[in-house]
Protein backbone atom coordinates (compact mmCIF):
# COMPACT_ATOMS: atom_id res chain seq x y z
CA UNK A 1 0.00 0.00 0.00
CA UNK A 2 0.73 3.51 -0.65
CA UNK A 3 -0.53 7.20 -0.05
CA UNK A 4 -3.06 7.89 -3.15
CA UNK A 5 -4.80 10.95 -4.71
CA UNK A 6 -7.67 10.75 -0.84
CA UNK A 7 -4.27 10.79 1.01
CA UNK A 8 -2.82 13.91 -0.33
CA UNK A 9 -6.09 15.64 -0.83
CA UNK A 10 -5.97 15.19 2.72
CA UNK A 11 -2.43 16.57 3.40
CA UNK A 12 -3.17 19.67 0.90
CA UNK A 13 -6.55 20.08 3.13
CA UNK A 14 -5.26 19.88 6.38
CA UNK A 15 -2.38 22.25 5.53
CA UNK A 16 -4.36 24.82 3.88
CA UNK A 17 -6.74 24.76 7.20
CA UNK A 18 -3.71 25.25 9.52
CA UNK A 19 -2.78 28.02 7.48
CA UNK A 20 -6.01 29.68 7.31
CA UNK A 21 -6.65 29.14 11.07
CA UNK A 22 -3.33 31.46 11.57
CA UNK A 23 -4.03 34.21 9.84
CA UNK A 24 -7.47 34.27 11.97
CA UNK A 25 -5.08 36.07 14.61
CA UNK A 26 -3.62 38.97 12.33
CA UNK A 27 -6.13 41.26 13.51
CA UNK A 28 -5.03 43.52 16.42
CA UNK A 29 -1.49 43.43 15.86
CA UNK A 30 -0.27 46.74 16.99
CA UNK A 31 2.13 46.72 19.60
CA UNK A 32 5.56 45.00 19.67
CA UNK A 33 4.16 43.23 23.17
CA UNK A 34 0.81 42.13 21.24
CA UNK A 35 2.54 41.09 18.37
CA UNK A 36 5.05 38.67 20.02
CA UNK A 37 3.59 38.44 23.78
CA UNK A 38 -0.06 37.82 22.13
CA UNK A 39 -1.03 41.16 24.81
CA UNK A 40 -0.56 38.62 27.63
CA UNK A 41 -3.93 37.38 27.14
CA UNK A 42 -3.30 33.65 26.52
CA UNK A 43 -4.41 30.79 29.51
CA UNK A 44 -2.01 28.98 30.80
CA UNK A 45 -3.09 25.74 29.44
CA UNK A 46 -2.55 26.76 25.84
CA UNK A 47 1.06 28.00 26.75
CA UNK A 48 1.75 24.85 28.33
CA UNK A 49 0.78 22.29 25.47
CA UNK A 50 2.46 25.44 23.13
CA UNK A 51 5.65 24.23 25.14
CA UNK A 52 4.92 20.30 24.36
CA UNK A 53 4.74 21.26 20.64
CA UNK A 54 6.98 23.59 20.40
CA UNK A 55 9.52 20.17 22.11
CA UNK A 56 7.84 17.92 19.55
CA UNK A 57 9.37 18.81 16.39
CA UNK A 58 9.22 16.83 13.31
CA UNK A 59 12.23 15.24 14.08
CA UNK A 60 10.83 14.25 17.49
CA UNK A 61 8.01 12.34 16.21
CA UNK A 62 9.98 10.46 13.46
CA UNK A 63 13.63 9.79 15.26
CA UNK A 64 12.22 8.84 19.05
CA UNK A 65 10.06 5.67 17.55
CA UNK A 66 13.79 5.14 15.61
CA UNK A 67 15.73 5.25 18.73
CA UNK A 68 13.45 2.49 20.37
CA UNK A 69 12.99 0.54 17.45
CA UNK A 70 17.00 0.35 17.10
CA UNK A 71 17.74 0.18 20.88
CA UNK A 72 15.26 0.46 23.85
CA UNK A 73 13.65 3.15 26.15
CA UNK A 74 16.45 4.94 27.34
CA UNK A 75 15.82 7.59 26.19
CA UNK A 76 13.27 8.36 28.78
CA UNK A 77 16.20 9.06 30.97
CA UNK A 78 16.12 12.48 29.69
CA UNK A 79 12.88 13.36 30.14
CA UNK A 80 13.55 12.78 33.75
CA UNK A 81 15.79 15.25 33.64
CA UNK A 82 13.29 17.77 31.71
CA UNK A 83 10.81 17.49 34.68
CA UNK A 84 13.81 18.41 37.69
CA UNK A 85 14.82 21.49 35.27
CA UNK A 86 12.15 22.99 34.53
CA UNK A 87 11.28 23.02 38.48
CA UNK A 88 14.90 25.07 38.46
CA UNK A 89 13.20 27.37 35.78
CA UNK A 90 10.14 27.72 37.54
CA UNK A 91 11.15 28.91 40.72
CA UNK A 92 14.87 30.43 39.77
CA UNK A 93 13.67 32.29 36.30
CA UNK A 94 10.67 32.75 36.06
CA UNK A 95 10.28 34.89 38.54
CA UNK A 96 12.88 37.15 37.36
CA UNK A 97 11.38 37.34 34.06
CA UNK A 98 8.44 38.66 35.35
CA UNK A 99 10.17 41.62 37.30
CA UNK A 100 10.18 44.28 35.29
CA UNK A 101 8.44 44.50 31.57
CA UNK A 102 10.33 42.32 29.43
CA UNK A 103 10.08 40.64 26.40
CA UNK A 104 13.41 38.82 25.55
CA UNK A 105 15.25 36.73 27.58
CA UNK A 106 18.37 38.62 27.40
CA UNK A 107 16.90 42.12 28.84
CA UNK A 108 17.09 40.12 31.71
CA UNK A 109 21.32 40.11 31.34
CA UNK A 110 21.00 43.45 30.00
CA UNK A 111 19.43 44.55 33.38
CA UNK A 112 22.03 42.21 35.34
CA UNK A 113 25.08 43.09 33.44
CA UNK A 114 25.01 45.83 30.71
CA UNK A 115 24.17 46.03 26.69
CA UNK A 116 27.27 43.61 25.61
CA UNK A 117 26.11 40.99 27.53
CA UNK A 118 22.07 41.24 26.19
CA UNK A 119 24.05 41.60 22.84
CA UNK A 120 26.11 38.48 23.53
CA UNK A 121 23.32 35.87 24.79
CA UNK A 122 21.29 37.19 22.34
CA UNK A 123 23.39 36.54 19.41
CA UNK A 124 24.70 32.86 20.15
CA UNK A 125 20.98 32.17 20.99
CA UNK A 126 20.44 33.54 17.21
CA UNK A 127 23.23 31.68 15.66
CA UNK A 128 22.34 28.34 17.86
CA UNK A 129 18.59 28.51 17.24
CA UNK A 130 18.84 28.72 13.38
CA UNK A 131 21.36 26.16 13.29
CA UNK A 132 19.30 23.73 15.41
CA UNK A 133 15.85 24.38 13.52
CA UNK A 134 17.69 23.81 10.35
CA UNK A 135 18.13 20.40 11.20
CA UNK A 136 14.44 20.03 12.34
CA UNK A 137 13.07 21.73 9.36
CA UNK A 138 14.71 19.19 7.30
CA UNK A 139 12.99 16.58 9.16
CA UNK A 140 10.18 17.26 6.69
CA UNK A 141 12.30 16.40 4.14
CA UNK A 142 12.14 13.27 5.40
CA UNK A 143 8.82 12.34 5.73
CA UNK A 144 8.08 13.51 2.43
CA UNK A 145 10.80 11.44 0.79
CA UNK A 146 8.84 8.44 2.35
CA UNK A 147 5.42 9.49 1.84
CA UNK A 148 5.79 10.58 -1.85
CA UNK A 149 8.52 8.72 -3.18
CA UNK A 150 6.40 7.23 -5.65
CA UNK A 151 4.50 9.75 -6.74
CA UNK A 152 7.47 12.13 -6.87
CA UNK A 153 10.05 9.29 -8.60
CA UNK A 154 10.94 11.47 -11.56
CA UNK A 155 12.48 13.78 -9.14
CA UNK A 156 15.72 13.45 -7.46
CA UNK A 157 16.34 13.15 -3.66
CA UNK A 158 17.77 16.87 -3.89
CA UNK A 159 14.56 18.37 -5.37
CA UNK A 160 11.97 16.36 -3.65
CA UNK A 161 13.87 17.96 -0.45
CA UNK A 162 14.11 21.40 -1.97
CA UNK A 163 10.28 21.26 -3.03
CA UNK A 164 9.19 19.95 0.67
CA UNK A 165 11.24 22.38 2.87
CA UNK A 166 10.01 25.05 0.51
CA UNK A 167 6.38 24.53 1.01
CA UNK A 168 6.18 23.88 4.51
CA UNK A 169 8.64 26.96 4.86
CA UNK A 170 6.15 29.27 2.76
CA UNK A 171 3.12 27.77 4.62
CA UNK A 172 4.35 28.77 8.07
CA UNK A 173 5.71 31.70 7.27
CA UNK A 174 2.44 33.29 5.98
CA UNK A 175 0.74 32.67 9.09
CA UNK A 176 3.64 33.85 11.26
CA UNK A 177 4.63 37.00 9.46
CA UNK A 178 0.55 37.81 9.93
CA UNK A 179 -0.58 36.64 13.17
CA UNK A 180 2.46 36.73 15.57
CA UNK A 181 2.52 34.86 18.92
CA UNK A 182 -1.13 34.65 19.28
CA UNK A 183 -1.39 32.41 15.85
CA UNK A 184 1.95 30.94 16.80
CA UNK A 185 0.17 29.41 20.28
CA UNK A 186 -3.14 28.31 19.16
CA UNK A 187 -1.78 26.51 15.78
CA UNK A 188 0.34 24.59 18.33
CA UNK A 189 -2.66 23.55 20.69
CA UNK A 190 -5.07 21.82 16.90
CA UNK A 191 -1.38 20.45 15.62
CA UNK A 192 -0.49 18.67 19.44
CA UNK A 193 -4.32 17.34 19.06
CA UNK A 194 -3.80 16.34 15.98
CA UNK A 195 -0.18 14.36 15.87
CA UNK A 196 -1.14 13.20 19.76
CA UNK A 197 -4.46 11.67 17.92
CA UNK A 198 -3.14 10.19 15.28
CA UNK A 199 -0.37 8.45 17.58
CA UNK A 200 -2.95 6.42 19.29
CA UNK A 201 -4.73 5.83 16.10
CA UNK A 202 -0.88 4.02 15.00
CA UNK A 203 -1.16 2.22 18.39
CA UNK A 204 -4.03 0.54 17.57
CA UNK A 205 -3.14 -0.01 14.27
CA UNK A 206 0.30 -1.83 15.11
CA UNK A 207 -1.64 -3.30 18.07
CA UNK A 208 -4.49 -5.00 15.40
CA UNK A 209 -1.89 -5.62 12.70
CA UNK A 210 0.61 -7.59 15.24
CA UNK A 211 -0.63 -11.55 15.79
CA UNK A 212 -1.62 -11.73 18.79
CA UNK A 213 -1.42 -8.40 19.51
CA UNK A 214 0.04 -6.89 22.62
CA UNK A 215 1.01 -10.35 24.43
CA UNK A 216 3.11 -11.13 21.06
CA UNK A 217 4.99 -7.27 21.34
CA UNK A 218 5.45 -8.37 25.13
CA UNK A 219 7.01 -11.92 24.07
CA UNK A 220 9.50 -10.18 21.21
CA UNK A 221 9.98 -7.25 22.67
CA UNK A 222 10.66 -7.92 25.95
CA UNK A 223 13.72 -10.18 25.62
CA UNK A 224 15.25 -7.95 23.53
CA UNK A 225 15.62 -5.61 26.09
CA UNK A 226 13.53 -3.03 23.68
CA UNK A 227 11.10 -1.75 27.11
CA UNK A 228 14.68 -1.61 29.33
CA UNK A 229 14.57 2.15 30.42
CA UNK A 230 17.64 2.80 33.31
CA UNK A 231 21.27 2.23 32.18
CA UNK A 232 23.68 2.74 35.17
CA UNK A 233 26.63 3.44 33.50
CA UNK A 234 28.45 6.29 34.23
CA UNK A 235 30.85 6.69 30.88
CA UNK A 236 30.73 10.09 29.36
CA UNK A 237 30.01 8.44 26.22
CA UNK A 238 27.27 6.63 26.13
CA UNK A 239 24.46 8.70 24.90
CA UNK A 240 21.68 7.84 27.67
CA UNK A 241 22.09 6.87 31.10
CA UNK A 242 20.62 7.51 34.19
CA UNK A 243 22.96 10.25 35.11
CA UNK A 244 23.13 11.73 31.78
CA UNK A 245 19.69 11.50 31.61
CA UNK A 246 18.96 12.91 35.10
CA UNK A 247 21.81 15.46 35.30
CA UNK A 248 22.44 16.19 31.75
CA UNK A 249 18.51 16.32 30.89
CA UNK A 250 17.86 18.65 34.00
CA UNK A 251 20.79 21.27 32.48
CA UNK A 252 19.92 20.86 29.36
CA UNK A 253 16.15 21.78 29.90
CA UNK A 254 16.80 24.54 32.38
CA UNK A 255 18.99 25.83 29.70
CA UNK A 256 16.68 25.67 26.87
CA UNK A 257 13.16 26.73 28.72
CA UNK A 258 15.27 29.16 31.36
CA UNK A 259 17.52 31.07 28.72
CA UNK A 260 16.54 30.35 24.94
CA UNK A 261 13.23 32.88 23.57
CA UNK A 262 11.78 29.89 21.51
CA UNK A 263 10.23 29.13 25.46
CA UNK A 264 10.91 32.00 27.10
CA UNK A 265 8.73 34.21 24.88
CA UNK A 266 6.13 31.60 25.55
CA UNK A 267 6.62 31.82 29.24
CA UNK A 268 5.91 35.94 28.80
CA UNK A 269 2.45 35.43 27.32
CA UNK A 270 0.95 34.19 30.36
CA UNK A 271 -1.35 36.56 32.52
CA UNK A 272 0.52 35.99 35.54
CA UNK A 273 3.71 34.60 37.10
CA UNK A 274 1.82 31.86 38.91
CA UNK A 275 0.35 30.92 35.42
CA UNK A 276 3.57 30.87 34.00
CA UNK A 277 4.76 28.04 36.27
CA UNK A 278 2.07 26.55 36.12
CA UNK A 279 2.17 26.12 32.20
CA UNK A 280 5.51 24.69 32.57
CA UNK A 281 5.31 22.27 34.73
CA UNK A 282 2.21 20.88 33.28
CA UNK A 283 4.38 20.73 30.17
CA UNK A 284 6.58 18.49 31.43
CA UNK A 285 4.23 15.82 32.54
CA UNK A 286 2.85 16.03 29.33
CA UNK A 287 6.05 15.22 27.58
CA UNK A 288 7.35 13.19 29.70
CA UNK A 289 3.98 10.76 28.65
CA UNK A 290 4.27 11.94 24.85
CA UNK A 291 7.63 10.41 24.64
CA UNK A 292 6.70 7.62 26.20
CA UNK A 293 3.76 7.03 23.60
CA UNK A 294 6.72 7.73 20.91
CA UNK A 295 9.03 4.96 22.47
CA UNK A 296 6.46 2.95 22.55
CA UNK A 297 5.64 2.90 19.34
CA UNK A 298 8.97 2.34 18.26
CA UNK A 299 9.29 -0.92 19.97
CA UNK A 300 5.82 -2.18 18.64
CA UNK A 301 7.41 -1.50 14.96
CA UNK A 302 10.32 -3.71 16.03
CA UNK A 303 8.01 -6.42 16.68
CA UNK A 304 5.73 -5.94 13.86
CA UNK A 305 8.98 -5.62 11.52
CA UNK A 306 10.03 -8.70 12.94
CA UNK A 307 7.06 -10.52 12.31
CA UNK A 308 7.02 -9.27 8.79
CA UNK A 309 10.57 -8.41 7.73
CA UNK A 310 10.28 -5.27 5.36
CA UNK A 311 10.61 -6.37 1.46
CA UNK A 312 13.06 -3.55 1.30
CA UNK A 313 15.65 -3.16 4.09
CA UNK A 314 14.96 0.18 6.21
CA UNK A 315 18.61 1.85 6.03
CA UNK A 316 17.28 4.95 8.24
CA UNK A 317 15.67 4.44 11.62
CA UNK A 318 14.49 7.68 11.22
CA UNK A 319 12.28 6.49 8.19
CA UNK A 320 11.28 3.54 10.28
CA UNK A 321 7.80 5.49 11.41
CA UNK A 322 6.85 7.30 8.17
CA UNK A 323 7.42 4.00 6.23
CA UNK A 324 4.81 1.86 8.36
CA UNK A 325 2.55 4.97 7.70
CA UNK A 326 2.26 5.01 3.80
CA UNK A 327 2.40 1.43 3.70
CA UNK A 328 -0.06 0.10 6.51
CA UNK A 329 -2.34 3.13 7.75
CA UNK A 330 -5.86 3.20 5.69
CA UNK A 331 -5.92 5.47 2.62
CA UNK A 332 -6.87 9.06 4.31
CA UNK A 333 -6.05 8.08 8.07
CA UNK A 334 -2.36 7.74 6.76
CA UNK A 335 -2.74 10.96 5.08
CA UNK A 336 -3.80 12.56 7.83
CA UNK A 337 -0.73 11.23 10.10
CA UNK A 338 1.78 12.79 7.43
CA UNK A 339 0.25 15.85 7.62
CA UNK A 340 -0.04 15.68 11.35
CA UNK A 341 3.76 15.30 11.07
CA UNK A 342 4.14 17.83 8.67
CA UNK A 343 1.92 20.47 10.98
CA UNK A 344 4.30 19.76 13.86
CA UNK A 345 7.43 20.83 11.78
CA UNK A 346 5.08 23.83 10.75
CA UNK A 347 4.15 24.72 14.59
CA UNK A 348 7.85 23.85 15.82
CA UNK A 349 8.74 26.69 12.37
CA UNK A 350 6.59 29.09 13.74
CA UNK A 351 7.95 29.66 16.89
CA UNK A 352 11.20 29.18 15.93
CA UNK A 353 10.65 32.22 13.14
CA UNK A 354 8.90 34.50 15.94
CA UNK A 355 11.41 34.33 18.40
CA UNK A 356 14.37 34.43 16.04
CA UNK A 357 12.55 37.78 14.75
CA UNK A 358 11.77 39.15 18.58
CA UNK A 359 15.21 38.63 19.66
CA UNK A 360 16.23 41.21 16.43
CA UNK A 361 13.86 43.84 16.64
CA UNK A 362 14.24 43.72 20.36
CA UNK A 363 17.51 42.93 21.33
CA UNK A 364 19.55 44.83 18.15
CA UNK A 365 17.01 46.91 16.42
CA UNK A 366 15.29 48.37 19.08
CA UNK A 367 18.39 49.57 21.12
CA UNK A 368 19.99 51.08 18.23
CA UNK A 369 16.89 53.30 16.88
CA UNK A 370 15.33 53.74 20.52
CA UNK A 371 13.07 56.47 19.19
CA UNK A 372 11.42 54.30 15.98
CA UNK A 373 7.76 54.31 16.20
CA UNK A 374 5.32 51.24 16.96
CA UNK A 375 4.71 51.07 13.69
CA UNK A 376 7.72 50.95 12.32
CA UNK A 377 8.64 48.09 14.32
CA UNK A 378 5.83 45.91 13.55
CA UNK A 379 6.82 46.44 9.91
CA UNK A 380 10.70 45.23 10.80
CA UNK A 381 9.48 42.37 12.64
CA UNK A 382 7.45 40.87 10.05
CA UNK A 383 10.45 41.74 7.42
CA UNK A 384 12.46 40.10 10.07
CA UNK A 385 10.22 36.99 10.05
CA UNK A 386 10.60 36.70 6.66
CA UNK A 387 14.50 37.05 6.54
CA UNK A 388 14.94 33.94 8.88
CA UNK A 389 12.37 32.06 6.59
CA UNK A 390 14.94 32.12 4.33
CA UNK A 391 18.16 31.75 6.60
CA UNK A 392 16.29 28.62 7.64
CA UNK A 393 15.29 26.91 4.35
CA UNK A 394 19.10 27.41 3.22
CA UNK A 395 20.32 25.50 6.55
CA UNK A 396 17.73 22.87 6.38
CA UNK A 397 19.10 22.05 2.63
CA UNK A 398 22.83 22.08 4.54
CA UNK A 399 21.49 19.93 6.73
CA UNK A 400 20.84 17.01 4.67
CA UNK A 401 24.83 15.81 5.37
CA UNK A 402 24.03 14.93 8.89
CA UNK A 403 23.35 11.49 11.20
CA UNK A 404 20.18 10.88 13.42
CA UNK A 405 18.63 14.21 13.31
CA UNK A 406 17.52 14.55 16.94
CA UNK A 407 20.80 14.36 18.02
CA UNK A 408 22.22 16.46 15.47
CA UNK A 409 19.76 19.04 16.62
CA UNK A 410 20.30 18.58 20.23
CA UNK A 411 24.09 18.42 19.83
CA UNK A 412 24.10 21.98 18.18
CA UNK A 413 21.47 23.10 20.34
CA UNK A 414 23.64 22.06 23.52
CA UNK A 415 27.59 23.08 22.85
CA UNK A 416 25.94 26.75 23.27
CA UNK A 417 23.24 25.99 26.06
CA UNK A 418 26.18 25.42 28.24
CA UNK A 419 27.55 28.75 28.24
CA UNK A 420 24.60 30.61 28.29
CA UNK A 421 22.99 28.66 31.29
CA UNK A 422 26.06 29.25 32.91
CA UNK A 423 26.02 33.38 32.68
CA UNK A 424 22.29 33.09 33.41
CA UNK A 425 22.86 31.11 36.67
CA UNK A 426 25.64 34.14 37.51
CA UNK A 427 23.31 36.61 36.85
CA UNK A 428 20.80 35.34 38.92
CA UNK A 429 22.22 33.53 41.73
CA UNK A 430 25.49 35.73 42.70
CA UNK A 431 25.69 39.53 43.29
CA UNK A 432 29.51 39.99 42.63
CA UNK A 433 30.26 38.78 38.99
CA UNK A 434 30.63 41.42 36.67
CA UNK A 435 30.23 41.85 33.01
CA UNK A 436 33.78 41.23 32.04
CA UNK A 437 34.39 38.06 34.22
CA UNK A 438 30.73 36.78 32.86
CA UNK A 439 31.57 37.68 29.28
CA UNK A 440 35.26 35.98 30.53
CA UNK A 441 33.16 32.56 31.61
CA UNK A 442 31.01 32.58 28.39
CA UNK A 443 33.77 32.44 25.77
CA UNK A 444 35.62 29.38 27.81
CA UNK A 445 32.28 27.72 28.23
CA UNK A 446 31.54 27.77 24.99
CA UNK A 447 35.16 27.30 23.79
CA UNK A 448 35.26 23.94 26.18
CA UNK A 449 32.05 23.01 25.19
CA UNK A 450 33.41 22.77 21.37
CA UNK A 451 36.00 21.14 22.25
CA UNK A 452 34.49 18.21 23.17
CA UNK A 453 31.48 18.14 20.53
CA UNK A 454 34.52 18.30 17.85
CA UNK A 455 38.01 16.23 19.87
CA UNK A 456 36.19 13.99 22.49
CA UNK A 457 34.13 11.19 22.64
CA UNK A 458 31.82 12.47 25.72
CA UNK A 459 28.31 12.13 24.97
CA UNK A 460 25.91 15.60 23.98
CA UNK A 461 24.06 14.76 26.78
CA UNK A 462 27.08 16.19 29.65
CA UNK A 463 27.83 19.45 27.06
CA UNK A 464 25.25 21.73 29.03
CA UNK A 465 26.11 20.67 32.13
CA UNK A 466 30.03 20.57 32.19
CA UNK A 467 29.75 23.81 30.25
CA UNK A 468 27.68 25.68 32.39
CA UNK A 469 29.88 24.64 35.28
CA UNK A 470 32.80 25.84 33.29
CA UNK A 471 31.16 29.12 32.70
CA UNK A 472 29.99 29.91 35.79
CA UNK A 473 33.70 28.78 37.25
CA UNK A 474 35.55 31.06 35.39
CA UNK A 475 33.36 34.30 35.22
CA UNK A 476 33.35 33.97 39.07
CA UNK A 477 36.56 33.63 39.30
CA UNK A 478 37.31 36.28 36.75
CA UNK A 479 35.22 38.58 38.84
CA UNK A 480 37.13 38.41 41.57
CA UNK A 481 40.11 40.71 40.85
CA UNK A 482 37.42 43.37 39.20
CA UNK A 483 34.64 43.62 42.06
CA UNK A 484 32.44 46.38 42.00
CA UNK A 485 29.78 47.28 43.03
CA UNK A 486 26.67 44.84 40.74
CA UNK A 487 25.17 46.58 38.20
CA UNK A 488 21.49 47.59 39.68
CA UNK A 489 18.85 45.00 39.40
CA UNK A 490 16.29 47.93 37.55
CA UNK A 491 12.50 46.42 37.45
CA UNK A 492 11.30 49.48 35.43
CA UNK A 493 12.23 50.79 32.24
CA UNK A 494 13.57 47.50 30.71
CA UNK A 495 10.38 47.15 28.48
CA UNK A 496 10.32 50.84 27.70
CA UNK A 497 11.46 50.52 24.44
CA UNK A 498 9.50 47.74 23.58
CA UNK A 499 6.25 48.48 25.57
Amino acid sequence: MALNWLDLGVIAAYLASVTLFGLHFRRGQQTLKSYFLAGKTIPWWAISLSIVAAETSTLTIISVPGLAYDKDFGFLQLAIGYLVGRIVVSFVFIPQYFRGELVTAYQLMERRFGQRMRGLTAGMFLITRAGAEGVRVFAVAIVVRVALGGLLAGMSDFERDLAAIAVVTLLTLVYTFEGGMAAVIWTDVVQLAIYTSGTIVAFFTILHLVPGGWTTVQAVAGPAAKFRVFNYSWHLTATYTLWSGVIGGAFLTTASHGTDQLIVQRLLSARTQAQSQLALLFSGVVVFFQFSLFLLIGAMLFVYYRVFPPPVAITSTDAVYPSFIVAHMPHGVGGLLIAAILAAAMSNLSAALNSLSSTTIVDFYAHLRPASSEVRRIQLSRMSTAAWAVVLFALALVARHGGKVIEMGLSIASVVYGALLGVFLLGVLTRTATERGAIAGMICGLAFNLYLWLFTAVSFTWYVAMGSVVSFAVGYLASLPMRRKPVSRRTEGIGDAVA
